[in-house]
């Protein structure tokens, strides 16, 4: 897929998601940027962590994916575990890695997801869970730095939209308990 399709395909994303949510870009440079969010969700940390990693497949939006199908995802929470996705054709893509799992607490990645995996960019995304009295509150956090012809700041907003949107999903399916694929 061309960068031009992808771009296209990330400003469309965040145009249909802009409507429904509001993101959180805190900064964005040349050099990078950082999105941040919180979500409160209505269960307790161990099984908001269960949802996030073992069951990602049933929720994650699988228009974001290289395989089309979100059934090829897994997430290996434990330090040098990876967020990957088996292709059908018997390819797979790491897409991060993890390297800090602390059960029903905080989970970081490192590396960049989509396109920007091809830029050669740095990311760090961290998910950080407290016991709130209703559930749940999730922080989460994705800094990205790197160089880039155009500057990151072009990728900021996009980027944040289609992860709130995927955040937002999580949330739904922890509602639910109902694979949203």
């Amino acid at each position: 897929m061309s960068v031009s399709r992808v771009r296209a395909l990330f400003f469309l994303a965040a145009v249909l998601l802009t409507s429904a949510t509001s993101a959180d870009v805190l900064s964005a440079s040349e050099s990078g940027f950082v999105s941040a969010h919180t979500l409160e969700l209505p269960a307790p940390p161990d099984q908001v962590y269960q949802a996030l990693t073992r069951d990602i497949a049933l929720w994650w939006d699988a228009s974001h994916s290289y395989g089309g199908k979100a059934s090829g995802f897994s997430l290996d929470a434990r330090a040098l575990g990876c967020f990957c996705e088996k292709l059908a054709d018997g390819g797979e893509v790491a897409h991060m890695q993890v390297v800090f799992a602390r059960p029903a607490r905080q989970l970081r990645m490192v590396g960049g997801l989509g396109p920007l995996q091809g830029l050669g960019v740095a990311g760090s995304m961290d998910f950080s869970l407290v016991a709130t009295e209703a559930g749940s509150r999730l922080e989460y956090r994705y800094s990205v730095s790197g160089y880039t012809p155009e500057g990151l700041d072009q990728w900021a907003s996009a980027v944040d939209q289609v992860q709130l949107g995927q955040l937002t999903r999580l949330v739904e399916f922890v509602k639910t308990g109902k694979a949203l694929n």
